[in-house]
């Protein structure tokens, strides 16, 4: 079985796809954020490399679905692929970051990738305003993300919308977290837990909202 947790910057992924690991037994894998050798660079000098920082995040990701396809056990995931495609990457390329060229050896790279892999069982969406994303980024503290515009974090958002609404075909759980705190709240956190039981192991199909 593979889950995974999907959401913006700040939004509380890595949080909760620990906790709900924690609670169901499942393997946590997690992207590499803090280990990427281009992140930083990035966020000094965008245009230059986004081509690099994204095909970065493809590769590994791709490792990563492949890893989880050949488990035999159920794995909860930080940020798929697909997101990374149809969110970063697009909005990269939308601001002029990424050029034509790129963006197409890119997504040729990408559309080779996912027709040898299926869609997870259930993706968890945290929808999460800027204000609420900004107060989560800035009490983290890494140092590259202070350096991001709230122009960025809002387009992000406009992206993750288009996606979950009419790119992504897989099924989709989404969490509206701003008036949630299900890392010190144990019933925000029941809450989820109800409904992903819900949508995993139900009898009938869950309401995604």
């Amino acid at each position: 079985m593979h889950i995974a947790v999907a959401g913006n910057i700040g939004s509380g992924k890595t949080t909760l796809t620990q906790m709900l690991a924690d609670h169901y037994g499942w393997e946590a894998r997690f992207e590499s954020v803090d280990y990427n050798p281009y992140l930083s660079d990035y966020y000094d000098d965008i245009p230059r490399w986004s081509f690099n920082m994204e095909v970065y995040f493809l590769k590994e990701r791709f490792k990563d679905i492949l890893a989880i396809a050949k488990s035999d056990k159920p794995v909860i995931q930080d940020r798929t692929i697909y997101e990374g495609v149809y969110v970063f990457t697009t909005s990269n390329k939308e601001m002029g970051n990424m050029s034509e060229r790129d963006y197409a050896t890119y997504m040729s790279l990408f559309e080779q990738m996912v027709g040898q892999v299926k869609y997870p069982d259930l993706m968890i969406y945290l929808r999460a305003s800027v204000s609420h994303l900004v107060q989560n980024i800035q009490k983290r503290g890494r140092d590259y993300e202070q350096r991001m515009q709230l122009d960025y974090l809002e387009r992000l958002n406009d992206r993750y919308e288009d996606f979950i609404n009419n790119k992504y075909k897989g099924k989709v759980m989404i969490v509206d977290v701003d008036n949630k705190d299900y890392q010190h709240n144990p019933e925000d956190f029941g809450e989820i837990i109800k409904r992903v039981d819900e949508h995993l192991f139900g009898l009938f199909e869950a309401d995604n909202n």
